[in-house]
């Protein structure tokens, strides 16, 4: 099959190597989408992989073409989406059903090959089954959305007040999405806050993706144009955002979101960290100060269980109440993927969502 190997730091190739087999447990999916995630840049030009050679992709999706011993051959013909981490099992948070906070996890795409290829290897238990409804595109962003899904859950709650999302990449992007869906759809079983969303970008695309999905003009700050804090400080009546979703990761950013935060509000550390963060002490005093709540985020709740995130999000998708798709602004080949790879490394192109078309 073919499939791009990354060999060593900046080293990847596309190559035919073979297919691989499941094992006892897995299946093997035939790859029809897969998204590249922007964790997917540094890990082939910065910092590698944790083993080499190894098939990076985690955001993807196919067909079940063969299934392993112990796995139910019902299974092959259907359509999935994939959960791309797996859990040990055995450890506290997998005892609690915490999944995503496993302590001896393994990872498709980074800690065992994963879905820049043909085929792909998983476990039967990563498995979610899509309905005809949902497209092989939409099914291989998946998993950027249960991860933006699982930081509003964490947080937002019915109530009044104002929401910030600062960072509009993928994530950032799709948070807004939801975060204006759950505005537009709240009911009974799932209130919607009467929140004001403001977001943060910094890129003509990321204006034009947010006032497609309804956010007005009024609402979005481009952070190269404008004092984003005293934007905030404008559109708050001074008194700071009751939820701030810092979505970029930079030093500068983080002490953004805790001087922009209401009293008594909430800091959610959504962006993976650029460097090493240092908080000035005037910072850290805002944040003594105002009381607020500072947490972190990561990854997403599988349980197979239907109030867990990804079930959450393929509801939402076969409902028709969100349109992920209308964010990918890219598609390659399989063989042409590495345009997108460098397209994302050097900010050629403005983008939002990469997507590989595979078979």
């Amino acid at each position: 099959m073919k499939a791009w190997v990354l060999h060593g730091i900046g080293d990847i190739r596309l190559e035919t190597v073979e297919q691989p087999r499941p094992g006892a447990g897995e299946v093997l999916v035939a790859v029809k989408a897969v998204g590249i995630c922007g964790s997917d840049i540094p890990r082939i030009y910065q910092t590698g992989a944790h083993l080499h050679p190894l098939i990076p992709g985690h955001e993807f999706s196919g067909v079940v073409a063969e299934t392993g011993e112990g796995v139910s051959d019902t299974w092959i013909g259907r359509r999935v989406g994939v959960f791309p981490l797996i859990p040990c099992g055995e450890c506290g948070p997998c005892r609690k059903k915490q999944y995503e906070m496993c302590r001896n996890y393994g990872y498709t795409g980074s800690r065992r090959d994963g879905g820049f290829a043909e085929y792909v290897t998983v476990p039967a238990e990563n498995l979610l089954e899509l309905p005809d409804t949902v497209t092989f595109e939409e099914a291989a962003m998946l998993e950027p959305m249960a991860v933006a899904v699982h930081a509003m859950r964490r947080t937002v709650t019915a109530g009044s007040g104002t929401a910030a999302v600062c960072g509009l990449g993928t994530i950032g992007m799709l948070l807004l999405m939801f975060l204006l869906e759950k505005e537009r759809q709240g009911g009974a079983s799932d209130p919607a806050p009467s929140f004001k969303i403001l977001a943060v970008g910094n890129k003509a695309s990321q204006k034009q993706a947010a006032e497609r999905m309804g956010l007005s003009g009024e609402q979005y700050c481009s952070s190269r144009e404008q004092d984003t804090a005293q934007w905030l400080a404008r559109q708050t009546g001074g008194t700071g955002a009751d939820v701030f979703f810092e979505c970029v990761g930079k030093n500068e950013t983080v002490s953004l979101a805790a001087a922009a935060g209401a009293p008594g509000g909430q800091v959610v550390l959504v962006g993976n960290p650029a460097s090493d963060m240092l908080l000035e002490r005037d910072i850290y005093w805002k944040i003594l100060r105002n009381q607020l709540t500072l947490s972190g985020t990561w990854n997403s709740s599988f349980t197979h269980e239907a109030e867990d995130d990804w079930h959450y999000v393929l509801d939402r998708l076969s409902r028709r109440c969100i349109a992920p798709a209308d964010l990918i602004t890219h598609r390659f080949s399989l063989e042409e993927l590495d345009s997108g790879f460098q397209i994302m490394r050097d900010k050629s192109e403005e983008y939002i969502k990469i997507m590989g078309i595979v078979n």
